[in-house]
């Protein structure tokens, strides 16, 4: 099941919202939470949610262990060991064929595996329970006396299957003592509606646009057209994702949850160091904070520490060389950045590094796309004119043009335009802001959920693009 489908708009979350509220009583609505979690879940892969079960309450265990052993090597060594069993449950899922290919390619071997289905989520969720352990190493956080709750934490629908990555530590308090009201619920309803546009209406027309242009035979495709496929694709892939995480945090509040933004947009900044700073920064959180601040950050080992998280969240990201090489290519650019372009960039105007952060974005997408290593590089030989190909083409000027008002709201979408606008309006207490916000917001709210709705009901089955990762 997926929030941008009509059986979770039209049945799940009608329900789920309607029990939720019927009762008063936080135990009980935890374990309406608990429940409806777990049966959304096994919607689609039933089998998996044993999986997710005994990840938890193993980590439960865990984290009792470690509190009870609290500033010794027995409560590290505890900790350790949870987070090595976690950490191999999803290595053999998500990286056991990756393995096997690799060994017989170098080898010459001929080790036959199975096709392993990999788990919806498992990677968020794992995640999730990583930041659990180390939180109550730390002493951060108390360890969860109820494993019940804590399979709240690890299975709440709002962010199982995709995150954003939210520690314990910044929600423990409130799995007891959140506060549900009616300002809260109209923010995360109308957020819900935000990233269900975004999901359905933008991300869509984005890959329908780009399809003629990336993914196909490029023999023919002209050094214009791939620029404008990969921008399609980055526009896609941008709206999916914080569609998803908007729709997140949107139902989260709803329920009385307040998470952390996920997205600031990535597509304003003016280096690759910024980008990672506003792109999926619940990931960039974890990596820093659980990876490269205890191999040592900056203080000491600082390259191999950077190498280390750049080739882990290449890594994080699929099975495959090129997220690899797309990690990697970051890790070069923010190392490059760090050691003196920044301070370059600090001496010119900011259109320049505006325009260089569009240019390696894009490049990099052409890495994270391309399965087929070989595929990737021709698409980068015919965006920078390697190859004998045509600057244009008359189906190129055709799409654009037919697409020109939609690509103008994308880029307005992808900048803080509009939040600019309001926050001035707020500032200077207009009439115009107070009618815009009375009635305004709430019309366009229906009219997006109406629009989406219409394209769900002509629309197959359409998974976020997360999903697989």
């Amino acid at each position: 099941m997926v929030f941008s489908s009509l059986l979770f708009l039209c049945n799940f979350l009608p329900i789920c919202l309607g029990l939720y509220y019927i009762v008063n009583n936080r135990t009980y609505r935890n374990w309406i939470l608990i429940i409806s979690s777990l049966f959304f879940y096994a919607w689609g892969e039933p089998v998996w949610i044993l999986l997710l079960l005994v990840s938890t309450f193993i980590s439960y265990f865990f984290a009792l262990m470690v509190e009870n052993h609290s500033k010794t090597s027995k409560g590290k060594a505890f900790m350790a060991l949870g987070i090595t069993l976690n950490i191999l449950v999803l290595s053999f899922f998500k990286y056991s064929g990756f393995l096997v290919d690799n060994i017989n390619l170098i080898t010459g071997a001929n080790i036959q595996l199975s096709k392993i289905a990999l788990p919806i989520g498992i990677s968020f969720y794992t995640f999730k329970i990583i930041t659990y352990l180390v939180d109550v190493y730390r002493g951060e956080a108390e360890a969860q006396k109820s494993p019940f709750k804590l399979l709240l934490y690890v299975s709440i629908f709002h962010q199982v299957m995709s995150g954003p990555i939210t520690r314990y530590k910044d929600i423990a308090e409130q799995l007891d003592n959140r506060v549900e009201n009616l300002k809260d619920f109209n923010y995360g309803v109308s957020r819900f509606i935000i990233g269900l546009g975004k999901k359905v209406i933008l991300s869509g027309l984005a890959a329908k646009t780009g399809e003629a242009f990336i993914g196909v035979d490029y023999s023919r495709l002209p050094v214009l057209g791939a620029w404008f496929g990969i921008f399609m694709y980055s526009m896609q892939l941008y709206f999916d994702f914080s569609g998803y995480s908007d729709m997140a945090i949107g139902l989260g509040r709803m329920f009385g949850f307040k998470y952390e933004e996920n997205f600031n947009y990535p597509y304003i900044s003016k280096s690759a160091t910024e980008f990672w700073r506003r792109w999926h920064i619940s990931l960039g959180s974890f990596f820093r904070e659980y990876v490269y601040i205890p191999l040592g950050g900056n203080r000491r080992h600082h390259f191999r520490n950077l190498l280390i998280v750049w080739a882990l969240t290449g890594l994080w990201h699929g099975a495959s060389w090129n997220f690899v090489l797309w990690g990697l290519y970051y890790f070069v650019l923010i190392f490059i950045e760090k050691t003196f372009l920044l301070k370059l960039f600090e001496k010119i105007p900011t259109f320049i590094s505006r325009i260089y952060l569009a240019v390696a974005v894009l490049v990099g997408w052409v890495f994270f796309y391309h399965t087929d290593m070989s595929q990737g590089a021709e698409f980068l030989g015919i965006m920078f004119g390697l190859k004998n190909h045509a600057l244009s083409s008359p189906e190129l000027s055709i799409y654009f043009w037919n697409n020109a008002i939609f690509i103008i709201i994308a880029l307005i979408a992808c900048t803080p335009i509009a939040k600019y606008i309001t926050n001035k309006a707020k500032e200077r207490k207009s009439k115009f802001f107070v009618l815009l916000r009375r009635y305004g917001m709430p019309i366009l709210n229906v009219i997006v959920l109406i629009i989406s709705v219409i394209y769900l009901v002509g629309q197959s089955y359409s998974p976020f693009m997360y999903f697989k990762f």
